[in-house]
């Protein structure tokens, strides 16, 4: 069967698909709107099934893989939630210390994607670390609807700080080397850029299609930031101009990429909004970033 990509898609369908998954609308009125586009077969139902993840299609590193070495762990929260839980993966045959990176989902919490991504970046020579914000009510369900409908119900002052206090941990790791950057997607892209106004040592931020901090937070940034966004997003590309002149005054070091024509989480490649040259474009930069800034 030949995989859809986002042109398979009429741009509305898109854009009500993305209030869909973002929140903005529920199931039924997406269901209720696309219906119009329905063509034959391929009902407003078929067309969400179509947009939905599809994780095991796209798995690029098995969790059983030998190159790497994975684990569920927990590391204290005392100003969060008590403590903060998710998969930590370094490479097996891995030799002297190494840089970390903490990974931030998406609004569903730590789902099987965002595990690969992790892994993917231990195979780069990383220890990632990739926390579940869902973790205090109960964690990943294993079924997106039912994250998307947990996620709300978060305290975000203490899933915030459970963040930090991630942040802060991989700072610590005896097998790290002291050096942590953070990448994030969507709702972690946010986090990305929330971490680097909070954190004066973090060494590296990397937020894709992020929201941005408020302009008056923005000169307390030390970060070196790569900043990802998708052309086509006008939901999360209206806050770049403020984003953009704040950093400029507070003279942050930084390097923004808008990728033509792509879709909000492109990087994705879950689902046929994700864009091949794009993505593996953007993530040849990432990894050439936190190479540059995280390793001694």
């Amino acid at each position: 069967m030949t995989r859809k990509t986002a042109k398979d898609f009429h741009p509305e369908v898109l854009r009500l698909f993305d209030k869909y998954v973002h929140g903005i609308i529920p199931r039924r009125d997406f269901l209720k709107s696309a219906t119009k586009f329905a063509v034959g077969a391929m009902s407003a139902e078929v067309l969400l099934e179509a947009l939905s993840p599809k994780f095991a299609a796209a798995q690029q590193v098995p969790p059983g893989d030998v190159r790497i070495k994975s684990e569920q762990v927990e590391f204290p929260s005392p100003q969060g939630y008590g403590k903060v839980h998710g998969l930590l993966v370094k490479p097996a045959k891995a030799t002297g210390k190494l840089p970390t990176v903490l990974v931030v989902h998406e609004n569903r919490g730590l789902n099987p994607h965002i595990e690969d991504i992790a892994r993917r970046l231990a195979l780069d020579g990383f220890i990632a670390f990739a926390p579940d914000a869902l973790y205090p009510l109960g964690g990943y369900p294993g079924d997106e609807d039912k994250a998307r409908e947990l996620f709300p119900k978060l305290d975000q002052a203490k899933t915030r700080e459970d963040f930090v206090a991630a942040a802060n941990a991989l700072k610590t790791l005896p097998e790290g080397n002291g050096k942590v950057g953070v990448v994030g997607f969507c709702y972690g892209g946010g986090i990305a850029n929330f971490l680097a106004t909070r954190l004066p040592d973090l060494a590296a931020a990397v937020p894709f299609y992020g929201n941005q901090p408020k302009a008056e937070e923005v000169p307390a940034i030390k970060a070196p930031l790569l900043i990802h966004y998708a052309g086509t997003d006008e939901r999360i590309n209206a806050g770049w101009p403020a984003y953009e002149a704040a950093l400029k005054a507070a003279g942050v070091r930084y390097q923004a990429y808008f990728y033509p024509e792509v879709q909000h989480g492109f990087n994705n490649d879950t689902t046929p909004r994700y864009d091949e040259i794009a993505a593996k474009k953007a993530w040849q930069r990432t990894i050439e970033f936190f190479n540059t800034h995280l390793r001694a």
